[in-house]
């Protein structure tokens, strides 16, 4: 087994430098990461690949710093490597990948020192029709120089918004918006109560909201 996988995987241009393995895009990422214990290197390529994106917007939300972001998505799977032997093939990857990059994200942000902003509220009501939905703000992809002015700056105001929750809080909503997780899901892979799931989400959307609001109006 490789040292570093993920480091090794990683090529310029991109999370493989290269496209899918050949023959590997239909295998669950479950098989694939067996596939990958049991000797072979491909299917980890191909795991990179599928989960890249998905996994730097999530890391990027959370640490609000793109370089802090790739570092956590290193350990993420050097992580994944040192621990395949514990992975219950079962069971879903991709919540279990995400629980450990929160955790590495949460690791890198304590060393550094960092202190998130502490903004917990009250519940909101709804913004209107015209507000965009929670989900399509939470998910939008990585500002870019190839986006538009509009576009950068609602990524901007976004990211304000996210930074004024407790890291508790914001772990909780990206994890919740980007694998669309059940209660009962986020509380088996979390390792907390059912009822603690329902409270803090609800807490994370309102101080969500509070927050959108605010920065929208430039009060932020």
């Amino acid at each position: 087994m490789p040292e570093n996988p993920a480091g090794r995987a990683t090529g310029q241009g991109g999370p493989l430098g290269g496209g899918p393995a050949g023959g590997l895009e239909e295998i669950s990422d479950e098989r694939l990461f067996v596939r990958y214990r049991e000797g072979e290197d491909e299917p980890l390529r191909e795991l990179i690949r599928r989960h890249h994106a998905d996994l730097m917007r999530f890391l990027f939300r959370l640490t609000s710093d793109r370089a802090l972001a790739e570092d956590a998505f290193q350990e993420t799977f050097l992580q994944l490597h040192q621990s395949a032997g514990s992975f219950d093939s079962s069971r879903r990857l991709r919540p279990w990948l995400f629980t450990i990059a929160a955790n590495k994200a949460r690791d890198l942000l304590r060393k550094k020192g960092r202190r998130q902003a502490v903004e917990l509220s009250k519940p909101v009501g709804g913004n209107g029709s015209d507000s965009p939905a929670l989900v399509d703000l939470l998910s939008a992809d990585l500002p870019g120089p190839g986006d538009g002015l509009e576009r950068e700056e609602r990524e901007r105001l976004v990211q304000r918004a996210i930074d004024q929750l407790t890291p508790t809080l914001k772990e909780i909503l990206l994890l919740a918006y980007f694998q669309r997780l059940s209660y009962a899901q986020i509380a088996e892979d979390l390792g907390i109560p059912l009822g603690t799931v329902k409270s803090r989400l609800h807490s994370a959307v309102a101080a969500f909201a509070r927050a959108w609001a605010r920065v929208r109006g430039g009060d932020a």
